[in-house]
């Protein structure tokens, strides 16, 4: 790799590893005295004579981690795990599931079904802790409807997450399918005090988002999904059961705001956009990086937002002259699948820039920071100005990639791609985009 691009790649790998959860877990929520200190609330948790703990997402295990280290050993836990890899070490008294993603599996089938029984034994001595983060729609799932099949469900997701709409609008869908999720697992429990712990993938202000909201009232409604059928043209890519299911009008409307079953509940978001720009920020000026963050072209169409935060770093640029210049964006683009091949919006983002930067002093990153890129192996790529000489001297033509939904494969002949494996964190993708004097 060019020194450009290996900065940028240290940029990425500083982030991610600068944002610890069971650091921030510990700096954010404290015990003191019987009171659990939350940031926006206290919790006095010497009345509860039993602690229940539901953990769904990418970030499992970490979360558990930090509230292990937190509670007390005297107060006994129980609790249900979904997640897409297997813990470092288990939690006696939690039950693990390895559950599927982008697409849900028996193990999510199973681990929705267990936290369910769990959570219907809750009582008003009950203490309910809610790890939430990005990935868990996939990860633990069953419908209200249980006349439909794994594979309809399967059929469902396949569908939202290759029509290119933004989350929250699979969301809206996801959330009024779900037994799980559009709050009803807090309306589960609903005697119980619950308190959500949440490090965010989703745009600031929609963390009913997160997760599709297991534990947080929702204010979309079943007219919402209808729009999100017709806008992205989805009737004609779900399963016949799904669609007779909807047609039949037997899909209730979800929990919202004002419900008594969300009475006694507290929502503490750990890690979110700031955290993330923060610390990207940090890093890009330990390189010498006059730096900047954006998140305008959050759910943009990837080549929009390619060409949006190309121009900014150049208008940055110009008002910088002479110095080596930073952009860094986060939030997802929107990259609807075209073609058969391997990839995920974050090499497509890159990819989209190739041409763009093409004998620049220009350097581009972007990358998931749960480690995975749509049904690739990679984070995501990084690319240069000399990223599309490169690719012509082998016979690479970007175009024909990208339509092919095939970007993994393109960056993986140029060994430009970026490969960390699951991180066990997932807050947004991080956009690094380098300008040189």
């Amino acid at each position: 790799m060019t020194a450009s691009k290996l900065i940028a790649c240290e940029i990425f790998h500083r982030t991610r590893s600068s944002i610890d959860i069971p650091v921030v877990m510990a700096r954010k929520v404290r015990l003191e005295q019987g009171c659990l200190q939350l940031p926006g609330s206290q919790v006095e948790i010497d009345k509860f004579t039993r602690v229940f703990v539901v953990a769904i997402g990418k970030a499992a295990h970490a979360l558990l981690t930090g509230l292990r280290n937190l509670l007390p050993p005297s107060l006994p836990a129980t609790g249900v795990v979904a997640a897409p890899t297997l813990p470092p070490a288990s939690w006696p008294g939690c039950d693990y599931f390895l559950c599927g993603h982008p697409l849900p599996n028996r193990a999510s089938w199973l681990a929705g079904e267990s936290i369910l029984r769990l959570l219907q034994t809750a009582d008003d001595r009950t203490l309910v802790f809610f790890l939430l983060s990005g990935g868990g729609s996939a990860l633990a799932e069953l419908p209200i409807d249980r006349s439909l099949t794994l594979e309809d469900v399967q059929g469902l997701y396949q569908a939202l997450v290759t029509c290119g709409a933004p989350i929250e609008d699979m969301n809206t869908v996801r959330r009024h399918l779900s037994a799980l999720k559009g709050g009803r697992l807090a309306l589960a429990a609903a005697p119980a005090t619950k308190i959500t712990l949440a490090v965010s993938d989703v745009p600031v202000g929609k963390e009913f988002a997160l997760a599709s909201g297991p534990s947080l009232p929702d204010p979309t409604t079943v007219h919402d999904v209808q729009r999100v059928l017709s806008d992205y043209h989805l009737r004609a890519q779900l399963p016949a059961a799904v669609v007779r299911w909807i047609d039949a009008g037997r899909m209730p409307e979800s929990p919202k705001p004002g419900d008594p079953g969300f009475a006694r509940t507290h929502f503490e978001l750990l890690l979110g956009m700031d955290d993330l720009f923060h610390a990207a920020h940090r890093a890009a000026e330990a390189h010498g990086y006059l730096c900047f963050c954006d998140n305008s072209t959050d759910d943009w169409p990837v080549e929009a937002a390619a060409d949006s935060l190309l121009s900014q770093l150049q208008d940055w640029r110009k008002e910088n002259l002479g110095r080596p210049v930073a952009l860094i964006a986060d939030g997802e683009v929107s990259s609807p699948v075209t073609g058969p091949g391997t990839g995920g919006r974050n090499s497509a983002f890159v990819l989209a820039c190739v041409k763009k930067i093409a004998g620049r002093p220009i350097t581009v990153l972007s990358a998931g920071t749960d480690g995975i890129d749509g049904n690739s192996p990679a984070a995501g790529a990084v690319a240069d100005g000399t990223t599309l000489l490169r690719a012509h001297s082998l016979g690479l033509d970007p175009r024909s990639f990208f339509e092919q939904s095939n970007a993994y494969s393109f960056f993986s002949q140029l060994e430009d791609t970026i490969v960390t494996g699951p991180t066990g964190n997932n807050l947004r993708d991080l956009r690094i985009l380098l300008a040189e004097p």
